[in-house]
């Protein structure tokens, strides 16, 4: 008998342990069920938790949830972010600033970790650097224009300069998204930079749809008709009549 109760117990107590591993795996899709999580279970869920508590009045309960998250799934660019942001609201300025850079190294598509390192690299003076987290920004769909906007002259002022040559070794490396480059860069970028870029990766090699191209030409030079001109030069040597 006492063996039957024994492995009883251990069947509830299992069915217990994945009930809670599946809650945990549903709320971290789910955010609203996080809070029904045990604390024990909470490792998905954790994320949404950290992030909620981001919007609390309280910086300490909102640093203690980051760094829960951190020590149970340490791994991903978007937490350190969270922890980044939870050690800001809390006063502790030094850590939060490591700790975002430490995300801007971990994942090239974490949003604010590379929109800060774009900013830090600007006032250092560091533009290829800044060029680069001007790419990583540029390359996701959901980075706003404005930021893209306002960050380009910073990044992308001086003709010839560092930023410039640095886009162009990246814009000239990536085929498959130069379409993208051009419908975006010729709506965020500066018109003399956007130019430049064009035509530098053009006469290393590259080679853009003519059809898009003289599109584009047509609303740049109402942008700046200087630079709707240097884009006709690019257009004329590449996409002869």
């Amino acid at each position: 008998m006492i063996p039957g109760i024994i492995w009883r117990v251990l069947l509830i107590a299992i069915a217990l342990v994945f009930a809670g591993v599946q809650l945990d795996r549903e709320a971290g899709k789910t955010y609203p069920l996080a809070a029904s999580v045990p604390e024990q279970f909470r490792s998905a869920s954790q994320f949404p938790m950290a992030a909620m508590a981001l919007d609390s009045d309280n910086p300490d309960y909102t640093l203690a949830e980051a760094e829960r998250l951190i020590r149970r799934r340490p791994l991903p660019a978007e937490h350190l972010r969270i922890l980044a942001q939870a050690q800001f609201a809390a006063g502790a300025t030094d850590e939060s600033a490591l700790t975002i850079q430490y995300a801007a190294q971990r994942g090239w598509r974490e949003p604010l970790a590379q929109e800060t390192m774009a900013r830090l690299a600007i006032d250092a003076g560091d533009m290829p650097e800044a060029a680069r987290r001007y790419a990583a920004l540029f390359l996701r769909r959901d980075t706003q224009d404005a930021l893209l906007e306002e960050l380009g002259p910073m990044v992308l002022s001086e003709p010839g300069g560092a930023g410039r040559q640095t886009l162009i070794e990246i814009v000239g490396g990536g085929d498959r998204w130069h379409n993208q480059f051009l419908r975006r860069g010729a709506r965020v970028m500066p018109a003399d930079a956007f130019v430049e870029i064009v035509s530098a990766t053009v006469a290393n090699g590259s080679r853009y749809d003519c059809d898009l191209l003289n599109q584009l030409e047509r609303g740049l030079t109402t942008r700046d008709e200087a630079a709707g001109e240097g884009l006709k030069t690019v257009i004329a040597d590449q996409c002869p009549s």
